[in-house]
């Protein structure tokens, strides 16, 4: 086990595996749009996040240090904790020998990105929050909400964390923020009594990490507000579940269809299309967005800029 780091130079470890880590497409999913306080990448091209987990706060650094290494640094209180599962995090024992696309854009992509690993940092709430705020509002405007937010509500970064770095407030916090506070960041009622309402459960909400897809879905589900797009969301980041389709996507879907297909599709058909892909449909939308693949027509509708803050 390592060992708590309290210097500047913090605790670290090498993890190596017997196929390439992508670390950067693999990490990308935690970060919230630029300026997320939780997650940086320096110029350097590491890649620094703060989190919380059941052993306490931790600030890590995580660095390509070969085609199928990654060296971490951790910080903090629970530094120890989290080397300890840094293999179990970048999902490092999937098991990808199943999956066997046949279109030619998913074929390229798997073959020129062999690095890319889901993501399973096993924290449910932490996933869970910005997950609600990114619901039906546009992208934009909910990472702008989340660093609203975490500036005003989190803790300093442990560590030598770049300069602005904050710990997500923990779940009693978010359950206390006033309803005109969240107001006034651009959340909707309807997202902050859903943040609201899973703070008050949190505690139990962290076993969905230890259960199978299906059952962690249903947990996540008796929360109002939380609904399968959601869920899936949380799959993606807490659960390294490369079946995770995020359905209900304003895009998604039709942007599945021109980049497959040539034509636009909704929820349904997409579902159909990419089942012969179970248990990684999740894994060919990834593949496809780091690849360059994705495409979709400039033209149509887009998600509205929705301000709550005047009214």
């Amino acid at each position: 086990m390592a060992e708590p780091g309290a210097g500047r130079t913090g605790s670290a470890r090498i993890v190596t595996a017997d196929r390439p880590i992508d670390l950067a497409y693999t990490i990308a999913p935690l970060g919230r749009g630029a300026g997320d306080p939780c997650h940086r990448v320096t110029s350097d091209g590491a890649r620094w996040h703060a989190s919380r987990l059941p052993t306490g706060p931790v600030t890590y650094r995580l660095a390509q240090s070969g085609p199928c290494a990654v060296e971490a640094r951790a910080w903090g209180p629970g530094a120890a904790e989290f080397l300890d599962r840094l293999e179990h995090m970048l999902c490092l024992d999937e098991d990808v020998s199943a999956f066997a696309p046949e279109h030619p854009k998913l074929l390229d992509a798997h073959r020129r990105f062999p690095g890319l690993r889901m993501l399973r940092t096993g924290l449910v709430f932490e996933a869970l929050v910005p997950a609600v705020l990114e619901q039906k509002v546009h992208t934009v405007s909910a990472h702008a909400s989340w660093r609203t937010l975490v500036r005003r509500f989190g803790e300093p970064a442990p560590g030598p964390a770049p300069e602005g770095m904050r710990l997500p407030p923990d779940a009693d916090t978010w359950r206390r923020i006033p309803s005109w506070t969240y107001h006034r960041a651009n959340v909707g009622p309807q997202r902050a009594q859903t943040i609201v309402s899973a703070a008050r459960v949190a505690g139990s909400l962290e076993r969905a990490a230890q259960v199978g897809p299906a059952e962690a879905a249903r947990m996540l589900r008796t929360i109002s507000g939380i609904g399968g797009w959601t869920a899936a969301e949380i799959a993606q980041r807490a659960f390294g579940d490369s079946d995770a389709l995020s359905v209900g996507d304003y895009h998604l879907a039709a942007t599945v269809g021109w980049t497959l297909l040539g034509h636009p599709l909704d929820d349904d058909a997409m579902i159909d299309y990419l089942e012969p892909l179970r248990p990684h449909r999740y894994r060919a939308i990834r593949l496809l967005e780091i690849s360059g693949h994705f495409h979709r027509p400039k033209f149509g509708p887009r998600t509205p800029l929705t301000d709550h803050t005047w009214h």
